[in-house]
């Protein structure tokens, strides 16, 4: 069989062998991680924001660090290998989010000189950053539409309730983040259960 060289070309450089990029090795979802340490740690946390359980406050400090700030920052990390820009804006935002959260936890002089003005500032910017993930989820699944729009009034509910002092407006924050973390527990599952199954077992709507 005759070779055709493009005339265009040396011939040294047609008959040489084709060097192209190294293939890039799969890696796993990191999805499932970043969505479970979300809907984790904010569930812990809404249990106390909700009044249901009180002292899960407390018990959220190891988890704001280690699983919803360290765990789902790397997740962000891992979507900006898979060249998803979606998953790593969205995992290392809130991977920051839980490690800002947990630096408040820990410095109550940091806390205490923020005041509920500055808690509620703090929380007022989340607000506006989770209200236009909302709007580029409505490319993604609904799923995902579902869970930014509940963390959205969670995080709503918060802001109000941090500036104008309202318990009750607070708790009701709280009980908006059990729904959020109960989205993202399920697109968690969702994903690991997806992939290990090697099929749609469980559905999140694709909308694209």
């Amino acid at each position: 069989m005759t070779t055709v060289l493009n005339p265009l070309l040396p011939a040294s450089v047609q008959n040489s062998p084709a060097t192209g990029p190294a293939p890039r090795p799969a890696i796993a979802d990191p999805a499932a991680l970043g969505l479970g340490a979300f809907a984790l740690t904010t569930f812990v946390l809404s249990l106390a924001n909700s009044g249901i359980i009180p002292t899960a406050g407390a018990a959220v400090v190891g988890l704001a660090l280690f699983y919803g700030g360290i765990a789902q920052f790397a997740a962000g990390m891992w979507e900006f290998i898979k060249g998803n820009t979606f998953g790593a804006t969205a995992f290392t935002s809130y991977g920051a989010f839980w490690l800002a959260f947990w630096w408040l936890l820990t410095n109550p002089e940091t806390e205490a000189a923020a005041g509920a003005a500055g808690i509620g500032a703090f929380l007022l910017a989340w607000t506006i950053f989770t209200a236009f993930m909302t709007v580029a989820a409505l490319k993604t699944n609904v799923m995902l539409v579902a869970l930014f729009a509940a963390a959205t009034l969670t995080f709503l509910a918060l802001t109000v309730g941090a500036f104008s002092g309202i318990t009750g407006i607070h708790q009701l924050g709280g009980w908006i983040g059990l729904v959020t973390a109960g989205i993202a527990w399920y697109g968690s599952f969702a994903i690991v259960t997806n992939t290990t199954w090697k099929r749609t077992a469980l559905p999140v709507g694709h909308l694209r």
